[in-house]
């Protein structure tokens, strides 16, 4: 599990699951439905990267999100 504190950190661990699985950007941006540019701007911490595409890139390296927010 990882801390995701910018678009930054959010690209670098995209990155590092694609090669962890073998993937060129070329092929996660097919396996996720998305275009080639998006990935390269999505590892590079685009800040105004969709949120959509950026969840169906994560579903397709099998990455699950989870929100941690403060107990009232």
């Amino acid at each position: 599990m990882f801390k995701v504190e910018d678009s930054i950190s959010l690209g670098c661990h995209i990155k590092l699951g694609r090669k962890a699985q073998g993937l060129t950007q070329e092929e996660l941006a097919v396996a996720s439905g998305v275009g080639i540019r998006f990935v390269r701007e999505l590892e590079e911490g685009k800040a105004s990267c969709h949120l959509g595409k950026t969840l169906s890139v994560l579903k397709a390296l099998g990455v699950e999100i989870f929100i941690k927010g403060t107990e009232s």
